[in-house]
């Protein structure tokens, strides 16, 4: 059953709840990523694994540059080295069982990490097993959301991946500034022994979902992809059958497996010209690297020793205002996001947040906020403002594109390698930043701030707007010599005048005017036929030509 409409289409409970449910993948990133800022300044872990003048006396004790950088950018590699190896995991063992096998790959990590007492080294390589879990997530994560979710709030539901992780962020805050005064080990331990319960959660949950319909369909199990298709669809599974929405998508996803089934997927094939699979591998891996090179990270990895230098007595509560901040604006990410498309979002917040980082930067760098309070408050000001633009731009954006860019074929090869690409400059800005902040201190918001702006031109120069198109007009979209990007927000398959009418088509037909919308329809059409009515047939027809446009241009496309 259908719990709301969008643009028309319905909308059933098990479509929110995969998504929802998967993105706790994105809830044990944010919250692995959220942790670790607070417990580097906890006074037991201090006494176990920094280096201390004097043994006992907690004042004496400080992490190297070194030590310190490998503690926290270890779960970066991790993720590296996961999310090249997710991709293979996906298509191996389906997106479900695979999200299962890598929780508990992450829950192994937790443990070696609560179980150490001295060694500084156990606890990093704990993050660094961490990391291959939620590396692997990131790849099978957003690809799952993108190929089971409704094409006219794909958008959404993809967002809800980085929702979960600034509300993983957010809940690592508040649980840290609860624990921070627990006598002992118990301070950091519960912190990071708490994930366990939020990978069972994905783990097993994920497993009462419906399997990814396109994956289904790539393994040839077209009735088993037919009833994924309408439980996430809010579609009786015995209706499944004569509806029009399930019977477009599965021939769409027939169209292009039938082609693609005949070419075996490689990683070259990645970086092959044709069809421009190079330019969307390359597009997805640079998109991804100036997510990480907008400067969130900084503040959420080391923002409690941030704001500690510009003089905040408190840096927990300043965390948790930045994570509050982050979390409540990635609400209005989402709709911004399916509201005004890909493209536009991006531009706009890459020069707010360049603006704010340029603030952040001038200020601290004209006055030492330790002796200026008005000039630490600004700081913290214009980071939360900062925030503000990346969580309703940037933060959401990028993942919902790694999950609707590519095609088929190559989609699970090419989102490992996009997400590689933010887990290899996560780990590089997470490892450096205390060399570069000691070296020259707040100017380091200088590099942010040019870096979101190199952003926003990429985008504006290379995305294509892929907003309220399924996944295979997508792939046709860019495949198409005669649009650009910059014109790419008035192209719709052929079939179809423009977007909107594209829209209005999907509406009508869901309302029952198209093939096999409801029993009428389909009556009046064997009736035409039986009568010999050859206009009759024509007008009942002219849904149907209109409808499998897609899977029309799609053949013509893949033909040529």
């Amino acid at each position: 059953m259908a719990l709301f409409y969008a643009q028309g289409v319905p909308i059933g409970f098990i479509a929110i709840m995969l998504a929802v449910l998967a993105s706790m993948g994105g809830f044990i990133f944010g919250y692995d990523t959220g942790q670790i800022s607070d417990i580097l300044l906890m006074d037991d872990f201090l006494l176990r694994f920094a280096q201390c003048s004097t043994p006992g006396d907690v004042g004496t004790c400080n992490f190297s540059i070194v030590r310190e950088g490998l503690i926290v950018a270890l779960l970066s590699i991790g993720t590296l080295i996961g999310a090249l190896l997710g991709a293979r995991v996906a298509d191996v063992l389906g997106r479900r069982r695979a999200m299962s096998a890598e929780c508990v790959i992450f829950i192994v990590g937790v443990i070696v990490q609560i179980t150490a007492e001295h060694a500084w080294a156990q606890f990093a390589v704990g993050r660094l097993i961490s990391g291959l879990g939620v590396g692997a997530l990131s790849a099978a994560v957003p690809m799952y959301q993108a190929e089971t979710a409704p094409p006219q709030i794909r958008g959404t539901l993809t967002a809800t991946y980085q929702l979960f992780i600034t509300f993983g962020i957010l809940v690592a805050y508040c649980i840290s500034i609860g624990t921070r005064n627990v006598s002992g080990s118990g301070s950091w331990r519960i912190v990071v022994g708490i994930g366990i319960l939020w990978a069972l959660i994905l783990g097993i949950g994920i497993l009462f979902m419906p399997e990814s319909p396109r994956w289904l369909a790539k393994k040839g199990r077209f009735e088993e992809a037919k009833v994924a298709l309408a439980r996430s669809r809010g579609i009786p599974t015995h209706e499944a059958d004569d509806n029009f929405k399930v019977h477009r998508e599965l021939t769409d996803m027939r169209t292009a497996i039938e082609h693609e089934s005949a070419i075996q997927a490689t990683w070259a094939d990645c970086f092959r010209p044709q069809n421009k699979q190079l330019y969307r591998t390359l597009l997805g891996m640079t998109l991804q690297m100036f997510q990480q090179l907008t400067g969130a990270n900084y503040f959420f990895y080391y923002g409690a020793s941030v704001f500690k230098s510009v003089g905040i007595q408190d840096s927990f509560v300043t965390q948790i205002i930045l994570g509050a901040v982050n979390f409540g604006c990635t609400f209005g990410g989402m709709y911004v996001m399916e509201k005004f498309g890909r493209r536009y979002p991006l531009i706009i917040g890459g020069v707010w947040q360049s603006i704010w980082l340029f603030v952040f930067a001038a200020a601290g760098t004209a006055k030492d906020p330790t002796q200026n309070k008005g000039i630490g408050i600004l700081m913290l000001v214009s980071a939360c403002l900062f925030i503000f633009g990346y969580a309703m731009t940037w933060a959401p954006g990028i993942w919902i594109l790694t999950g609707e860019t590519f095609p088929t074929r190559t989609r699970s090869m090419q989102a490992a390698l996009a997400a590689a690409s933010n887990w290899t400059w996560n780990f590089l800005l997470a490892f450096f930043t205390p060399f570069i902040t000691r070296a020259i201190a707040f100017r380091y918001g200088f590099v942010f701030a040019a870096c979101n702006l190199t952003g926003a031109v990429i985008v504006y120069f290379f995305l294509y707007e892929s907003s309220d198109l399924s996944l295979e007009s997508v792939d046709m979209m860019y495949c198409d010599p005669s649009c650009k990007p910059w014109t790419s927000r008035n192209w719709a398959p052929e079939g179809f005048s423009s977007r909107a009418e594209l829209v209005e088509q999907s509406k009508a037909a869901e309302a029952g005017k198209g093939f096999a919308g409801d029993e009428e329809s389909r009556i009046e059409h064997k009736n035409v036929i039986a009568n010999g009515d050859e206009d009759g047939v024509k007008e009942v027809n002219g849904n149907v030509k209109g409808t499998n446009g897609f899977a029309n241009e799609k053949t013509k496309t893949l033909r040529k």
